[in-house]
């Protein structure tokens, strides 16, 4: 029995990998409609920062893992010292709840990261603004994702915005502002008992701070360049002694280098081509991966993979608008999620993929684009 906590899209997807393992899900969840509530058959619904709720919900779990990082640290190490195996554990966890935390213990370890520094007040943001140069960027120390709790501040007359309506505990980490040539994404996968896998580096696409496209393997990534980030993911995902998936998001300068933009520790949306993509998906390696059971092969099994966001648009009836695309397209691959449409809101995602990376590229973009509302 595998606990879930979190019922969003993820959560939906890990379930789905579940089934021909025979392994059964539990699932805390938000609300009674949430994505996985709507397909998980034991679902719980409640406050995943109340103690006794997700001690009650833990109870009869083999493993406990995650949708999301938002679940409070303390609670968690309650759960351990209660003998529940959380994976991941709380120690390796607080590096993608916390910034600060995460880019002082890169430091330690000398992982290649921005300039950064916490910053206290307005007056020290302008400091690391005047020390570093202008622009910079001001993250939230937990709490933020897609885009949220993230400022670019372009002089020091905006340095007050990420301190308006600052909530209490929460801190801000000034950052250099890295003109990157593009983002990538590294995907490791570890084991209790030390076995790790990395799957091949994409290159992802941030459209306001949401991934809307990635591209596998990144195009124009030497051999020597891919080692070299799967090798730097593996050796973090080590250090910090992360049990499942961890996504390391990347920045690539312009001179080639890499420096750590984002950790992430469980499966993350850069690899959901790995469903229809990869030998093992995402999802079923950070499962077996959880029950330390041997991980599956990563590769990937055409020579390029292209999956787009779906965002909410003018499409409201999402399942009704596939008869155009698998009518024009009939190797294409679609992941609904069962929400609600929003303006802007991930709804689900498209996979294709095959031998020519711009025809991939294409029918996965159009796709996305009438999914959206959005005519080609």
């Amino acid at each position: 029995m595998v606990g879930i906590i979190g019922g969003g899209q993820l959560a939906r997807m890990m379930h789905a990998a579940s089934i021909g393992l025979g392994i059964d899900i539990k699932l805390l969840a938000e609300g009674p409609d949430v994505s996985a509530a709507q397909v998980v058959a034991d679902v719980t619904v409640g406050d995943y920062t109340d103690p006794q709720t997700v001690r009650d919900f833990a109870t009869g779990c083999d493993v406990v893992t995650f949708d999301h990082e938002h679940v409070p640290t303390g609670i968690l190490i309650e759960l351990e010292a209660a003998g529940v195996a959380v994976r991941p554990g709380p120690a390796a966890l607080v590096h993608a709840q916390d910034k600060a935390v995460m880019r002082a213990r890169l430091a330690e370890l000398d992982i290649p990261c921005p300039a950064n520094r916490p910053v206290g007040s307005v007056q020290e943001l302008i400091g690391f603004g005047d020390e570093h140069g202008w622009p910079v960027i001001a993250k939230t120390t937990r709490g933020g994702y897609d885009g949220k709790g993230v400022f670019k501040i372009d002089s020091a007359a905006a340095a007050g915005e990420p301190f308006e309506g600052l909530p209490a505990g929460i801190g801000i980490l000034a950052e250099e502002f890295v003109d990157f040539r593009r983002e990538l994404s590294a995907l490791v996968v570890r084991s209790p008992s030390g076995q790790a896998v990395a799957y091949p580096i994409s290159e992802t696409v941030q459209t306001d701070g949401v991934c809307t496209e990635t591209t596998t393997p990144a195009p124009g990534l030497t051999r020597d360049q891919a080692v070299d980030c799967q090798q730097l993911a593996l050796r973090i995902a080590h250090e910090l002694e992360v049990t499942g998936l961890l996504a390391v998001e990347l920045m690539q300068r312009q001179d080639g280098s890499v420096v750590v933009n984002e950790l992430a520790m469980r499966p993350h949306n850069t690899g959901h081509w790995t469903i229809d993509g990869a030998h093992t998906s995402q999802f079923e390696n950070h499962l077996r991966a959880v029950l330390d059971l041997p991980l599956g092969d990563p590769s990937g099994r055409a020579p390029w993979t292209v999956m787009a966001n779906v965002l909410g648009g003018s499409v409201t009836d999402l399942t009704a608008a596939l008869l155009h695309c698998f009518a024009r397209d009939p190797k294409l691959r679609v992941q609904l999620y069962g929400k609600e449409v929003k303006p802007g809101r991930k709804v689900g995602h498209v996979t294709t993929f095959g031998d020519d990376r711009e025809t991939v590229a294409k029918r996965a973009r159009h796709a996305a684009d009438y999914l959206m509302g959005v005519q080609r």
